[in-house]
């Protein structure tokens, strides 16, 4: 058994040297205010109504590693025998098992190394086992429907593929390539005109959403970032299905063409348009400053789904999108964490997904300023 020291040192402290740290300013000062008329006052005002939510002193580097610690631990008492890990309800599923996996691998740890070596190796494993004929990912079990779990495992063996051990290179590749190709032709399967470009729940089904494509476009990009084949005109009909997805007020994204903005969806959909290479488009921006002004709350619905689409999707806009950001989102992520590590909640759709789910999404936001998942570079 390892010493909390021991895991901190197998990668949680290796921070990237450009993080900078975020203090809070105030937003106005009032100077000799018997000299100041009615009209400014309103004026100033106006100008604090209109202003985006303002940084909170962020937490420290300390306090996020030692809650990612703790939050390792509990997943790794979790682990069932077969390699695999479960949702609430359910049995192993290769979703569950996947985010576990890139909690593991988002913290530093390396598969058949250190304290979690071996069980992010059964965990792969697990995921590879349960490939089917068609190439897809899933054990029949899955939370919301096939791709969600086809997409989250595809985007494992992406970031994976390149730290396996020797004798696992081959079959991981393997399994990511067919992984690929389904989420390719599913892409492709008839559908109506708003709806082509992107994914929903089935490899069959003839309509999309942007929460399954998010998945399937994360997916891809850690694909074609290893060098596995993903034609262009795939990611163009992708990229003009999430921008439909973008109401005509222009503040962020909704679940499907013509559905109002979320601050869940509108980080998805931002998220998926960088990957795409659209990180100066209208709606990327639009859908910042959306975020800015909205935050995610505990009671929004999927909001530990939301979490890391918000903190990757806006660490890699950096500048004030990430500072502003990031005390206010880690702050409410580590309020809400047990003495145990793990994290869960009784809200809404969400609490079905469990306390593996929770505590492997909240890994996964937290996580983004090591950098150490290609998907969160810059």
């Amino acid at each position: 058994m390892c010493s909390a020291d021991d895991e901190v040192h197998f990668g949680l402290l290796r921070r990237g040297c450009h993080w900078l740290a975020v203090f809070a300013q105030p937003v106005l000062f009032f100077h000799q205010l018997r000299e100041i008329s009615c009209a400014a006052i309103l004026i100033g005002l106006l100008t604090i109504a209109a202003a985006p939510v303002q940084a909170a002193p962020s937490p420290s580097d300390h306090v996020v590693d030692e809650a990612i610690v703790k939050a390792l631990r509990y997943l790794a008492r979790q682990q069932l025998h077969s390699g695999g890990w479960k949702l609430s309800g359910t049995q192993e599923t290769t979703s569950g098992t996947s985010l576990a996996v890139m909690a593991f691998l988002a913290a530093g740890h390396t598969p058949g190394e250190g304290p979690y070596g071996e069980a992010i190796v059964r965990g792969v494993q697990f995921v590879i086992d349960h490939q089917d004929a068609s190439g897809l990912l899933y054990v029949n079990r899955g939370h919301q429907g096939p791709m969600y779990d086809h997409g989250i495992s595809t985007l494992m063996l992406a970031e994976v593929s390149g730290m396996v051990p020797e004798r696992m290179a081959a079959p991981t590749r393997k399994a990511l390539e067919r992984a690929i190709r389904l989420i390719l032709a599913s892409q492709m399967v008839p559908k109506p005109a708003n709806q082509r470009g992107g994914w929903r729940y089935t490899p069959q089904s003839t309509d999309s959403d942007l929460s399954v494509t998010g998945w399937q476009l994360l997916a891809l990009r850690a694909a074609k970032d290893i060098g596995c084949d993903v034609p262009a005109e795939n990611i163009d009909v992708a990229v003009d299905y999430v921008k439909r997805c973008s109401p005509n007020t222009g503040r962020g994204f909704g679940y499907q063409p013509g559905n109002g903005a979320t601050p869940v969806l509108s980080a998805t959909g931002m998220l998926a348009l960088q990957l795409c290479g659209q990180e100066e488009s209208a709606e990327v921006h639009r859908a910042a400053e959306y975020l800015e002004f909205r935050p995610l709350r505990l009671q929004d619905q999927w909001y530990y789904y939301g979490i890391y689409y918000t903190s990757v999707g806006m660490f890699k806009r950096g500048g004030d999108s990430w500072k502003n950001t990031r005390p206010i989102l880690f702050a409410d992520i580590l309020s809400h964490q047990s003495a145990e590590g793990q994290w869960e909640t009784s809200n809404g759709n969400e609490a079905i997904g469990g306390p593996v789910y929770m505590t492997s999404m909240a890994v996964l936001a937290l996580t983004v300023e090591y950098e150490y998942l290609p998907i969160y570079q810059r």
